[in-house]
């Protein structure tokens, strides 16, 4: 049992990482919101194009956040072991592997803007703005992953709050430039793209100052260690196998609405919206415990690991009953900023009733995702989260020939969580991840 001392300990330190981190999160959809609210006042067509742009570049960056995630562990486990000067060089190591990434990255995007758009189902008029907002914007992903890395070496050296400050002012710049160049410049969509790629690559410029003065005051080297490199690649590589799995479900089910009828899918994808948002606060206790658990680990502190495991569980619960309310109860609020329809109306009630549900179930999978990835884990949570796929996929593939609609849709969605939570609760009991070390064995 934990004393009321060491769990005040243990919140303190929760508290301290995760509300920076928050701000962080909640800040980088700001960045698509701004270019929106800018990119609107040119027309519909532009809009349209910025957004299936903007599906396109997120989808493509998504899929290396295991950059941030990867990092973040191995530095903790690092810092925990008492050996600052590798666990900075680990996170130079995993910076020079995000511009390794970003090169063929963005040789691709440029070259498949029209597929890629095209896709997307981006209309004819459309799709021209959307083929120069993506090539414009892929100039920015090197700047896009090195944040993802850069952001996960200052979690793991247990800083969320220089990532907050990035963010928050990368955001400011943002929509400064937007304003500028759209509208100054009279560069419409090509000036919100160079806007943006401007803001990123201030936020990776900001973010290698503070890497680089940290190596040369703990002694690391800054040039390319080819051993250190692939080392992060393979602990990434699982990761990326976990990402693009919960990828395909998330993919799946919009598709699976897009077949229901104009008002299910949209009633989904507002659904979606909320519950992204709500994932922010609880994806923020899961950074926290990437942070906390590999560190703990490092040190080789088995007992410290799982009580703080456990406080974090109890934090996810916590808010996840108390977002789960907040869906509920806000409806009058935030429904009518999104739709005025009768009949998206009548399919949002159930929906979101549904998503409120699962969302304590939601805290639990949060927060253990986040202390396995901690762990460093990553073996076991893409065979979970593939497992996890080949549950939902059945399930949610199904509905249109059973008839069960949207609430169907929303029921196997419900299906995920709780496989997901099924996979980690099980891991987590057998005790086979608490492996200690500065590296993972």
């Amino acid at each position: 049992m934990t004393s009321p001392t060491a769990r005040r300990s243990h919140d303190r330190e929760i508290l301290a990482l995760a509300v920076p981190a928050f701000g962080a999160l909640v800040a980088e959809p700001l960045f698509l919101m701004a270019d929106s609210a800018i990119v609107g006042h040119l027309g519909t067509a532009q809009l349209a194009g910025l957004g299936t742009a903007s599906a396109v570049l997120t989808t493509v960056i998504g899929v290396f956040v295991f950059l941030a995630y990867a990092t973040t562990a191995a530095v903790a486990r690092r810092i925990g072991a008492g050996d600052r000067r590798a666990a900075v060089q680990q996170g130079v190591d995993g910076i020079w592997l995000a511009l390794l990434l970003s090169a063929g990255l963005v040789l691709l995007t440029v070259a498949l803007a029209p597929q890629a758009t095209a896709l997307l189902g981006a209309s004819p008029t459309a799709a021209p703005h959307a083929v120069t907002y993506l090539r414009i914007s892929a100039l920015g992903i090197p700047a896009m992953l090195v944040v993802l890395a850069a952001t996960g070496v200052l979690r793991g050296l247990q800083d969320t709050r220089t990532p907050l400050l990035v963010a928050v002012a990368g955001f400011a710049a943002n929509a400064v430039l937007n304003l500028g160049l759209v509208y100054g410049a009279g560069l419409g969509v090509a000036g919100s793209a160079w806007g943006t790629v401007l803001a990123q690559n201030a936020m990776a410029a900001a973010y290698l100052v503070v890497v680089v003065r940290g190596a040369r005051r703990e002694g690391a080297g800054l040039r390319p260690d080819a051993a250190g490199i692939r080392a992060c690649a393979r602990a990434g590589g699982p990761l990326l196998v976990r990402t693009l799995s919960l990828r395909a479900v998330l993919l799946i089910a919009t598709a699976v609405a897009a077949t229901l009828g104009d008002a299910e899918i949209a009633a989904h994808q507002i659904t979606m919206t909320i519950w992204s948002f709500v994932a922010f606060a609880l994806d923020a206790v899961a950074i926290a415990g990437q942070a906390i658990v590999g560190r703990y680990l490092g040190a080789g502190d088995v007992a410290g690991t799982r009580a703080a495991t456990r406080r974090m569980v109890e934090w996810g619960i916590g808010a996840g009953l108390l977002l789960g309310l907040l869906i509920v109860l806000a409806r009058p609020l935030y429904v009518p900023l999104f739709t005025a329809d009768p009949a998206v109306r009548a399919e949002l009630g159930t929906a979101l009733l549904l998503a409120a549900l699962t969302q304590p179930v939601g805290g639990v999978v949060f927060v253990l995702d986040g202390v396995l990835m901690g762990a460093g884990d990553g073996g076991y949570l893409a065979a979970a989260m593939l497992a996890t796929l080949v549950v939902f996929a059945p399930a949610a593939l199904a509905v249109p020939g059973l008839g069960g609609g949207l609430a169907a849709l929303w029921w196997a969605m419900n299906l995920f969580m709780l496989t997901r939570a099924f996979f980690l609760v099980l891991r987590v009991r057998t005790g086979r991840w608490l492996v200690t070390g500065a590296v993972r064995a």
